[in-house]
């Protein structure tokens, strides 16, 4: 049996919590094999990130191409760039990608920084993400990366507006607001809806790649756009449901889940 393959680029995590680390638990719990072209070495635990080694640009390239040219590639996830630099490698590939497949569905995480401010970018990481924003089927920030994002717009529907102009689809999410609950809002350029998902107490290290790679493994899996975002938000809520701890600070997302028990809530 062929499984559809998720090509993602992303940074690698030694915690295990996050980027590439995470990518791949998601993407293959779904019934997706991940490939990946690391774009970043980065020296952090479950809670803080020390340093930030960006790959050089020519090799993100080419690990991406001997995977392209050997491989059929279904859907792309893209996490932390590292640097302008690696966002045209990134931007190359893709357009090899999209030669093939023109339709290529590209999810892009667009990290800013951990969860506590940290950078993961040699330089201005909004530089790469606006580069790669208009080859991206789906762009996914948190309410602080949509604002920054929008030149410090804090109204979701009028960020949405904005990263439209630039991207089919924006699904932000409002795990950094107040109250009860965690609203997530998808929008295309004709149709929106809104999710609720009980907020959970504490941090999570690797939430945001954790749904941005379960969709891509949705989409590589043919479902369509709205499909995948509801059952990757159900899956992401499930896996920082059954979190865990390996130290103090935050915990783990349980990625354990499989395509099985995605197919039978469907």
């Amino acid at each position: 049996m062929i499984r559809p393959s998720v090509l993602v680029f992303a940074g690698s995590d030694p915690s295990g919590g996050a980027g590439i680390q995470a990518d791949v638990q998601a993407v293959a719990a779904l019934g997706a094999h991940p490939l990946s072209s690391i774009t970043a070495l980065t020296v952090q635990d479950n809670d803080r990130v020390y340093k930030v080694h960006p790959v050089p640009a020519d090799l993100v390239l080419q690990q991406a191409r001997t995977l392209i040219d050997k491989m059929d590639i279904a859907a792309v996830k893209i996490g932390i760039v590292g640097n302008r630099a690696n966002a045209e490698a990134i931007a190359e590939a893709i357009g090899l990608l999209k030669q093939r497949r023109p339709n290529l569905p590209v999810v892009l995480d667009p990290v800013l920084g951990s969860g506590h401010g940290d950078m993961l970018s040699e330089d201005d990481p909004r530089h790469s993400i606006m580069r790669l924003l208009p080859l991206a089927s789906l762009v996914t920030p948190n309410l602080p990366e949509a604002s920054a994002l929008c030149g410090g717009e804090q109204r979701p529907d009028a960020q949405a507006e904005l990263l439209l102009e630039h991207c089919r689809n924006v699904l932000i999410k409002g795990g950094h607001g107040d109250g009860p609950d965690v609203v997530n809002r998808w929008f295309s350029r004709s149709d929106r809806r809104t999710w609720t998902w009980p907020r959970l107490e504490g941090g999570f290290h690797g939430s945001g790649c954790t749904l941005a790679s379960a969709i891509a493994a949705l989409l590589a899996r043919g479902r369509p756009m709205r499909d995948a975002v509801d059952q990757g938000q159900w899956y992401c809520q499930h896996a920082l449901t059954a979190a865990y701890a390996v130290a103090d600070g935050q915990r783990m997302p349980d990625r354990g889940i499989t395509v099985d028990n995605m197919e039978s809530r469907t």
